[in-house]
């Protein structure tokens, strides 16, 4: 066991504090990994806010790269001082849903307390698998894809969510195919990942829904062929006139429940909502289930894009070598351990694309 200086949550909408903390030695089948960098995501903001509850005091952060430090026993096919990615995603491999090629859903819990604890020796929460809001990180061999050596890993760490997220959940979970059309509805860092994945999978179109209009722009740079502001009265009619029909699928990126609300509206017959960004616990959206099942409509659920990262990622990070995958572009800025409360301050204006945590900058 040794000490790290990681962000604290303590109580939930209050600053995080820099402390030092204990943590284990890897286990069977687990890995220490030393970090370069951990993105700031949303879903982490959201937890430490308390939208979705949660076990205090606990470190949270799960968009993260850097370089495997110690190995514990029965770790297969990974060598010290690999560079990888690391994720949230924790796979057991032999449960139903691991066994059916969906490990974002694996049904196995984690056994015990997980590695970190307080200085006192009480356990404190990993939160979401990783708590890579610290400059090391002990994970499962499930949770990380190695990457060439040469790779940025601040451009790598923002692949570990919001990139196999966005690209995922229009390649995996909506299916699109070339030539077919997309609306997605928020053009923060998933957002513009889903647009980026719509670019790739050869949508005809692909229109942006934000409420704001630099954020638009900057949708268009990542491959956006429309924007539409959602402040706009029935912005939906304003997309099917962009794209001459509705949408064989409509991805929202954004938890706002409005957002839930109009989704199906943008719609063609047979069209699918793939559900991605998580409103707070306990809020509720409506919808008029007798035209969805009237014209063949669906709405499903994604999570992470439903990646299998062993072969999800790879690819990715190949695209992202051909420049066809922009990465670096959607680093906003980058902040040191210390600076993590202005950093998510700066995520919270709603202007950043993703904020970066450089570990080791002063």
């Amino acid at each position: 066991m040794g000490t790290i200086k990681a962000a604290v949550c303590r109580a939930f909408g209050q600053p995080l504090t820099i402390e030092e903390i204990n943590l284990a030695d890897p286990g069977y089948g687990e890995i220490e990994v030393t970090l370069d960098a951990c993105a700031i995501c949303h879903s982490d903001i959201s937890y430490a806010d308390g939208a979705w509850g949660g076990t205090l005091p606990a470190v949270y952060g799960h968009e993260a790269a850097g370089r495997i430090s110690a190995m514990g026993e029965g770790v297969q096919n990974l060598s010290l001082g690999d560079p990888v990615i690391v994720t949230l995603i924790r796979a057991c491999g032999t449960c139903p849903s691991c066994s059916e090629g969906k490990p974002t859903i694996c049904r196995t819990p984690r056994d015990g307390d997980g590695p970190l604890t307080d200085t006192d020796g009480s356990p404190m929460e990993q939160a979401m698998y990783a708590g890579a809001f610290a400059e090391k990180v002990v994970v499962d061999q499930s949770q990380v894809v190695v990457i060439p050596e040469d790779m940025s890993r601040e451009a790598a760490s923002l692949i570990a969510c919001g990139v196999i997220t966005g690209v995922g959940a229009v390649v995996n979970a909506a299916g699109l195919r070339a030539g077919q059309d997309v609306v997605v509805i928020g053009a923060g860092g998933v957002g513009l990942n889903a647009i980026q994945g719509a670019r790739i999978a050869g949508a005809r179109r692909i229109v942006a829904v934000d409420m704001s209009e630099d954020k638009l722009e900057i949708a268009k740079e990542f491959g956006a062929t429309d924007g539409v502001l959602g402040s706009s009265e029935k912005p939906w009619k304003q997309a099917m006139a962009a794209m001459g029909k509705g949408a064989d699928a409509v991805i929202v990126t954004v938890g706002a429940i409005p957002a839930y609300d109009a989704a199906p509206r943008y719609l063609a017959p047979g069209g699918k909502v793939i559900i991605v960004g998580m409103p707070p616990s306990d809020a509720l959206s409506e919808y008029e289930p007798g035209i969805l099942a009237a014209v063949g409509q669906g709405m499903v659920g994604s999570k992470m894009g439903d990646v299998v990262i062993k072969r999800d990622i790879p690819w990715m990070v190949d695209l992202y070598q051909q420049g066809r995958l922009k990465l670096d572009e959607l680093i906003s800025g980058r902040w040191s351990l210390e600076q993590i409360n202005e950093a998510i301050a700066d995520t919270k204006t709603g202007t950043a694309k993703r904020n970066v945590i450089i570990f080791g900058k002063g």
